[in-house]
């Protein structure tokens, strides 16, 4: 099979450093009324450069075709189908864009007295309102900067529940098998023992595992919902009341609530907490290590352990509560991630309570038909999923010898991002794709056609799959390496590197 057309082709382009000759400029400086050396007594001589960096010399548009190059280089969200199953990565509408760079927002300092931002503490408040009916929660906190962070702050709060009954000795958590890989490493992180179950046949926490788990020494289950498979753990109001027999409290990883809002709510489930990825389910740009915001929302009974302060109402205006001698304190410097939380409320605005449910419909339907498309080539072990489903390549690797990674990598040339892969471990050479509500049948045909292209090449002349990517700026890459040694300085020719 010939290879499918990409725009762009390694070593094209020369980089802005490559561009760089001595005098060029791009812009004109005035200049400055203050020394143009640091004083010796703000920043000590031996933090002083000997001599000016090395910086590239080019002109205006130089630097614009550098950066427009990159961009090209680069896949992301509106480009095309970005389909890393559990992370929802999905269209950011740019009003959202446009109103969190409103001057009264984006310029916004947060030791701004509270007098002066109502604007924002009330758009804040508000937003903190949604979150809570849309899970079915009775508070939120808007101060976790991340997803993570907002786990680690859930289970802080169940912690700090258990300290305040004289139950300290509660240290064990429970979490299935098939969980997201932060839920173990955020129990351990809050001094916790973590506890792990089986699944059972059909990609849903057993159970009888979970009967066999509760004791007094319980501090609660963590259980995203639908789970890691996309699968809806549909005992979850059995599972909940024999956590709350047993002492424990119901922690609910939001990293899937894209197919739930406006249909379920974690509330009625059982949950006492829960947190959302706002940059995921309520559509902000993310990767890359962030922008995020992981609000965490709770039932009545965790809300004096929220971290403080909290955005009040107060006699028709809004203020900062500090005054709560329960809460766990600060997570974040400030407030949280005020733009992701912009966007976040805008998105939630313009869609509605109607648009909200059928934001979860569509991607539940998107993923369905997907699936049913892939599924005799790239089988489901677990069946469908709701908003995302985990293939398996494993049929095709004993067929071929061709891998999931290569699959993966062969994608790239087709013009798309990979899927999730080798993940969620119970299942074998996983592929997990969640293709979001955002995106068009044609869209999804496109990227279901790349995937039988790919595995009919393994059938056919698998080295074109294994020796994959062949037309991306670099080749397939040492990647173990790269984490090993990283290092993402630019050299110039001729420049020792060091180590």
């Amino acid at each position: 099979m010939s290879l499918v057309p990409f725009p762009f082709k390694s070593g094209t382009t020369p980089t802005i450093f490559e561009r760089s000759q001595p005098g060029r400029t791009g812009t004109a400086m005035t200049r400055p009324d203050v020394p143009t050396r640091p004083l010796p007594e703000l920043i000590p001589q031996r933090h002083l450069r000997a001599s000016p960096p090395r910086l590239p010399e080019v002109p205006e548009h130089e630097v614009v075709r550098h950066y427009t190059e990159i961009s090209l280089k680069n896949h992301h969200v509106d480009r095309a189908l970005y389909p890393l199953g559990s992370c929802t990565m999905k269209h950011n509408p740019k009003v959202n864009e446009q109103l969190a760079r409103l001057s009264g927002f984006a310029g916004l300092h947060p030791f701004t007295p509270v007098g002066a931002v109502q604007g924002a503490l009330g758009l804040m408040y508000e937003l903190g309102q949604l979150l809570v009916e849309i899970a079915g929660m009775d508070a939120c906190s808007l101060q976790p900067a991340a997803g993570a962070q907002g786990e680690l702050t859930g289970v802080l709060l169940m912690r700090a529940y258990h300290q305040s009954r004289g139950e300290a000795g509660r240290r064990r958590v429970l979490i299935p098998d098939s969980a997201h890989g932060t839920n173990p490493a955020t129990v351990a992180l809050a001094g916790f023992e973590v506890v792990e179950l089986k699944s059972n046949e059909a990609g849903r926490l057993s159970v009888r595992a979970l009967r066999e788990a509760l004791d007094d020494r319980v501090a609660g289950l963590m259980l995203t919902n639908p789970n890691t498979l996309g699968v809806f753990e549909s005992a979850i109001l059995e599972i909940s009341e024999l956590v709350h027999q047993a002492g424990g409290l119901m922690y609910m990883d939001g990293a899937n609530l894209n197919a739930l809002t406006g249909v379920a709510r974690p509330g009625d489930m059982g949950y006492d907490i829960v947190h959302f990825n706002l940059h995921k389910t309520f559509s902000t740009p993310h990767g890359g290590g962030g922008p995020g915001a992981g609000p965490v929302a709770v039932r009545s009974h965790l809300e004096p352990f929220l971290p403080m302060p909290t955005v009040a109402a107060d006699g028709g205006g809004y203020v900062l509560d500090w005054d709560r001698p329960l809460s766990i304190g600060r997570v974040h410097g400030f407030y949280g991630n005020f733009g992701v939380l912009v966007r976040a409320y805008t998105f939630i605005r313009m869609l509605g309570r109607s648009g909200i449910r059928e934001m979860a419909e569509a991607a539940v339907l998107n993923n369905a038909y997907l699936s049913a498309r892939l599924e005799e080539r790239f089988p489901l072990p677990y069946g469908r999923g709701m908003h995302e489903s985990v293939f398996s390549g494993t049929e095709l690797k004993r067929r071929t010898g061709v891998k999931t990674l290569d699959v993966a990598k062969r994608l790239l040339d087709y013009g798309f991002h990979a899927p999730t892969v080798y993940f969620p471990l119970i299942v074998s050479e996983a592929l997990m794709t969640e293709p979001t509500e955002t995106e068009t049948k044609e869209e999804l045909d496109r990227y279901v056609e790349a995937l039988l292209s790919i595995a009919a090449e393994a059938e056919e002349d698998p080295e074109i799959v294994t020796a994959a990517p062949h037309v991306t700026p670099v080749r397939r890459l040492d990647e173990g390496r790269a984490g090993r040694e990283l290092d993402v300085r630019w050299h110039f020719p001729g420049e020792p590197r060091e180590g």
